[in-house]
């Protein structure tokens, strides 16, 4: 298993989450992005630049994500894509996206997306809380124990 950060838009509260499982794991975890992120010397962390522009860093990860590999994205289509790999996508807010729910998630995000195209003002994402933290922190463990990865 590797892990597959979106990292255009990954709070760093998750971002440090991660990089102490891949310290505790020794698991691979390479974030993508379009614009310049700090990361540690460790050698299982790694960071990938690419190019600005309108969901690059979301096609960079669809083309290398492996099944079983874990992506972390709040990205429903990207979601989509991987899932269709055979791998999981965890949302920042501790989210599991699988099989099972990806096709309501997309529904839900497409039905949104038209009553904004229709000017309906639908708010904007929910503040990111401490409760989110620790469910991606939850989730994040549960799914590397499921892998055995400890």
């Amino acid at each position: 298993m590797q892990i597959w950060v979106d990292a255009d838009a990954c709070p760093v509260t998750i971002r440090e989450i991660l990089f102490r499982a891949a310290r505790r794991t020794g698991i691979e975890l390479t974030f993508i992005a379009n614009h310049p992120l700090k990361m540690p010397a460790d050698s299982n962390i790694s960071f990938m630049q690419v190019a600005s522009g309108f969901d690059i860093a979301d096609d960079e990860i669809a083309e290398r994500v492996k099944a079983n590999d874990l992506v972390i994205s709040a990205d429903i289509p990207l979601a989509n894509a991987v899932i269709d790999k055979g791998a999981l996508c965890l949302s920042p807010r501790g989210e599991l996206l699988d099989k099972s729910n990806i096709a309501a998630r997309l529904s839900m995000r497409d039905f949104m997306d038209t009553l904004r195209s229709s000017g309906v003002e639908t708010g904007g994402h929910k503040a990111f809380h401490q409760r989110d933290r620790m469910e991606f922190a939850n989730q994040l463990d549960k799914i590397l124990q499921q892998a055995g990865i400890k």
